[in-house]
């Protein structure tokens, strides 16, 4: 029976491993391209403009970054070595190539997509790690050809290139991080491998040099944040502005909206007033009273419909400029809901639509505004018997819940489709915002109806299956038997 060699078993469990590997990563890197970003759109925006002023200031610096480059190139070639400087000088321009690249590309970037925010981020990362490397060997090579010195020449460069960095890159702070980091290592490397070589006294030059060294990176370091802190404050002014210029425009949307909606509601009521005036003129009350008098009710029920809007208007202006008073008293929720049923019980049966209120609950208390609370009910059951089609019945109902009284309509209309809630909440807004819907309506009373119940310390929620139908539900705290008495 053959031994097996626990060496060839050990190669192969190394072949495997190892083989596993390079697919263990593949599937990582994958799953990680594939995982959706959670960036939001208003972070990747502010990111975008972040990279893009990096990338705009890079391009715009090409010029005295090249100037600096070639006066670098020239001192070392004719004071220590050509060779080096040719090395030291083509790397750079070899990274100049990839930042120059992926800025071209960043500046004809325009959608904000997260994605895209941190693939440039990473790139832009990577050219500029790439580019501090290239200064950090430049300035190491030529220490070490300077030997145990005060490495004017070299501590220089490397000083000009962090001071560089701190006032034009402080856009990305990554980027800002790995430059200042890796000219910190070599700014402190340099004095520090001269007193391993050396190992003078303490009173030798070399700890001097040591000191002046750490004395200037610190300085470097406090203007890259003094550079730092003043661009996030522009950045944040600047966020603050497009947050101003997105509630203008959705100022001047509402602006609109609101001119659309009541030139519409005043228009149609208007014309029929002057309309049915204009026919009283030429009718006979006597001879034509039907006729009369039916000209008469539709002046009527169209100047009501101007005074409801009007109404509307002043009440949101009341609530808008915290000007609505209200007189709390304790009262009982299944009145106040009876008497709005009593009081639309005949506009209702004039559409067909029949109105009732179910087995409530009774002796409730709630500290509330009368006119008020009916306000809020006429509005819910208004609404209801607006949208509900003739033999369809809306229904009313009061219980207590815990310590909330539950006022509910339902009705059984059309419904309100899924993901309406600002609509239905919003101010000259409606489900259907056409011109030719079929129901009239500023779009105010539910919007003013939430803002009255907040006020009590209640809320307004609703469910709906749109074409069955629709239940809003206020909830209102009860009162304490104290508070009632």
């Amino acid at each position: 029976m053959m031994k097996s060699d626990p060496d060839s078993n050990l190669t192969e469990s190394r072949m495997a491993l190892f083989s596993l590997a390079p697919r263990a990563l593949f599937e990582k890197i994958s799953s990680r391209r594939d995982s959706p970003p959670k960036m939001t759109v208003t972070e990747a925006k502010r990111l975008q403009k972040q990279i893009k002023d990096f990338a705009g200031g890079g391009i715009a610096l090409l010029p005295q970054r090249q100037a600096i480059y070639i006066g670098a190139f020239v001192l070392c070639a004719f004071f220590y070595s050509f060779w080096i400087a040719l090395f030291c000088y083509l790397f750079c321009q070899f990274t100049e190539v990839l930042d120059y690249v992926v800025s071209k590309r960043v500046m004809e970037w325009k959608d904000a997509s997260p994605r895209k925010a941190r693939r440039f981020h990473f790139q832009l990362l990577a050219t500029s790690t790439l580019s501090s490397i290239a200064v950090a060997i430049f300035v190491l090579l030529v220490a070490k050809i300077e030997g145990p010195s005060e490495h004017l020449a070299s501590l220089f460069f490397l000083f000009a290139a962090g001071l560089f960095a701190a006032v034009n890159n402080h856009q990305l702070p990554k980027v800002l991080s790995v430059r200042l980091l890796i000219y910190s290592a070599a700014f402190v490397y340099v004095p520090i491998s001269d007193i391993l070589e050396v190992r003078p006294p303490l009173r030798s030059e070399l700890y001097l040099n040591l000191a002046t060294a750490v004395f200037v990176l610190f300085f470097v370091l406090e203007c890259s944040m003094i550079f730092l802190r003043l661009y996030q404050k522009g950045l944040d002014q600047f966020e603050e502005l497009r947050i101003e210029r997105d509630r203008a425009n959705e100022v001047a949307e509402l602006k609109s909206q609101f001119v659309s909606i009541v030139s519409h509601e005043l228009r149609t009521p208007l014309t029929s007033i002057i309309g049915a005036l204009g026919l009283m003129k030429t009718i006979d009350s006597a001879e034509n009273p039907e006729g009369f008098e039916k000209i008469l009710g539709i002046a009527s029920k169209n100047g009501a419909r101007l005074s409801a809007l009007i109404n509307d208007l002043l009440d949101l202006q009341k609530l808008e400029s915290n000007q609505m008073t209200y007189g709390f008293t304790a009262l009982d929720p299944t009145d106040v809901v009876q008497d709005s049923v009593e009081a639309i019980s005949a506009h209702a049966d004039s559409r067909g639509v029949k109105v009732k209120m179910e087995k409530s609950d009774h002796d409730l208390c709630v500290s509330a505004d009368y006119d008020r609370l009916i306000q809020v009910v006429d509005n819910l059951l208004s609404n209801a018997v607006k949208f509900s089609d003739s033999g369809d019945v809306v229904t009313a109902n009061v219980v207590a819940k815990g310590t909330q009284a539950h006022i509910s309509v339902n009705d059984e209309g059309t419904g309100i489709p899924e993901g309406s809630n600002d609509l239905v909440f919003g101010k000259f807004a409606q489900v259907d915002g056409s011109d030719h819907r079929a129901h009239e309506g500023t779009g105010l009373g539910l919007n003013i109806v939430k803002q009255i119940v907040q006020a009590h310390g209640g809320t307004v929620s609703y469910e709906s299956e749109f074409g069955v139908g629709t239940t809003f539900l206020v909830t209102l705290p009860l009162c304490s038997s104290e508070e009632c008495s």
